[in-house]
């Protein structure tokens, strides 16, 4: 019963986008080969949420000849059957996405085609699982184009041409050629996880794990384990720690407090998510430094997650200072003495740097940063904005220097990553910000292949004869 209502709202789908096909037939004047080889006009580096909706948002406004490469396995794209430890997503059951508008595409729909409408009405989140099912199902509905096993690994400029190098899990490469590449790799995409270098440096590999690592948590039964930072995600390991038996789990943060404000939930209006990067950069410092000053707190759920086990604790103001290994014991120095550990998790979230990720570090010394472009008020400055790409209004990367070699590849580069956030609002790694940033993102593609191609369209319609009226009855014979 559960596969005949998905086949039947999968047929409902088709149905819905038939009716809507009205100018979603292929237009762009593609490159077809370079050399011999063909040539994509867009790349989509990311087989996630992002990529997927950035894929089916280009094919409806006609841009088709698109593919997207992951470097999972399929299956296992983006966090949530990954490292992702969290029970439910921590976005509402009632945001939308990844449908572009399509309401037989909802998550809504499926999950009422696969539980029923009851079950909806009872839910309180998805459940993560859920979640990537109803992505499989999504891409699977709408015969998207993924290679799996792809990891990007090296973009040169070449010809007018993005020339891309794959490398899969075996060690293979393929070569692919593309006009535009949208990177929408995540959080992940924008850098590198984050370990304090006291706790590298110190601490065996053994004994600790980043909290999108993979971590075996039945090794830590009757362990006392530390956790290092007061995110979900923190909480979300924490949690899965005090489950699998761990004989006490403490969660350590910087601040005094728990941040109880979630600014994401004021972010989620049409105002927002669509107008955001037309504001002035001034007006976009002040809004990005109060919302990273707020942060997230844990999901309430999460947070009794943890605090029903009697083993868990929780400590404000003590960020860990050093550490140091006696045997297979953990000594971390925090300034109200120290603290001994078995393992540690550390939840400490990522930097955004470039030059760490293979597919940026060629050309990331000329990525221009919003510490290039924009210099904060006395009392406004933030370390961490500055770090962020400063993106042109169409999410393209922008040149430090715009005489250098590297300037006119990175106006073919569009960044769909969490690194875009401070320039263009909420985006392709959040759920939140999809149905608007998908969107705007694909239509500056369009348009910028549009107006690339301007006079082959005109060459097009100038040579475009066509008869719509092909007999005129009497009258033509009289003329005869």
């Amino acid at each position: 019963m559960q596969n005949q209502a998905l086949s039947d709202l999968t047929k409902q789908v088709h149905a819905d986008l038939e009716k809507i096909a009205y100018a979603s037939g292929p237009w762009v004047s593609s490159v077809v080969t370079h050399k011999g080889e063909p040539v994509l006009d867009v790349a989509v580096i990311g087989g996630g949420q992002g990529g997927l909706a950035s894929c089916f948002a280009l094919r409806r406004i006609g841009v088709h000849n698109v593919r997207v490469f992951e470097r999972a396995r399929e299956g296992k794209a983006g966090p949530w059957v990954t490292f992702a430890r969290m029970i439910t997503l921590r976005t509402p059951k009632h945001v939308t996405g990844p449908d572009l508008g399509i309401p037989s595409l909802t998550p809504r729909s499926w999950f009422e085609a696969r539980y029923g409408k009851e079950a909806w009405m009872s839910l309180g989140k998805i459940d993560r699982r859920d979640w990537q099912a109803y992505l499989d199902w999504y891409r699977t509905t709408l015969a998207l184009p993924v290679a799996h096993d792809r990891e990007l690994v090296e973009v040169v400029w070449q010809d007018g041409l993005l020339h891309l190098t794959f490398r899969a899990q075996n060690g293979e490469t393929e070569q692919v050629w593309a006009r535009r590449l949208v990177l929408a790799t995540g959080i992940e995409g924008s850098g590198s996880w984050h370990v304090p270098d006291f706790i590298r440096d110190a601490v065996p590999a053994h004994l600790y794990a980043h909290t999108h690592q993979d971590i075996d948590f039945e090794a830590l039964r009757g362990k006392r384990v530390g956790v290092l930072g007061g995110g979900a995600s923190a909480f979300d390991n924490a949690a899965t720690a005090l489950e699998a038996g761990a004989a006490s789990v403490s969660v350590c943060i910087r601040r005094k407090t728990l941040p109880r404000i979630n600014p994401y939930r004021w972010m989620e209006n049409a105002g927002f998510l669509g107008h955001f990067p037309s504001l002035p950069d001034l007006t976009r410092w002040r809004f990005m430094r109060r919302i990273f000053d707020l942060n997230q707190p844990p999901p309430q759920d999460t947070f009794w997650r943890c605090s029903r086990h009697d083993g868990f604790s929780f400590h404000g103001d003590t960020p860990w200072l050093d550490a140091r290994c006696e045997g297979e014991t953990i000594v971390v120095t925090t300034p109200h003495g120290d603290m001994q550990f078995d393992y540690l998790i550390i939840g400490t979230g990522f930097v955004i740097d470039f030059t760490k990720r293979p597919e940026t570090a060629g050309f990331a010394s000329n990525i221009a940063l919003w510490g290039d472009r924009f210099s904060a008020p006395e009392g406004e400055e933030s370390a961490v904005l500055t770090s962020y790409p400063y993106l042109s209004p169409q999410s393209q990367f922008l040149p430090r220097d715009p005489s250098h070699p590297d300037a006119a590849m990175l106006a073919a580069i569009y960044n769909f990553t969490f690194a875009a956030t401070p320039s263009m609002g909420l985006s392709g790694a959040s759920i939140s910000g999809m149905r608007y940033g998908v969107d705007r993102l694909a239509r500056s593609i369009a348009c910028d292949l549009f107006v690339q191609d301007g006079e082959k369209h005109l060459e097009s319609l100038l040579s475009y004869d066509a008869e719509e009226l092909i007999s005129l009855g009497r009258e033509e014979e009289t003329q005869a």
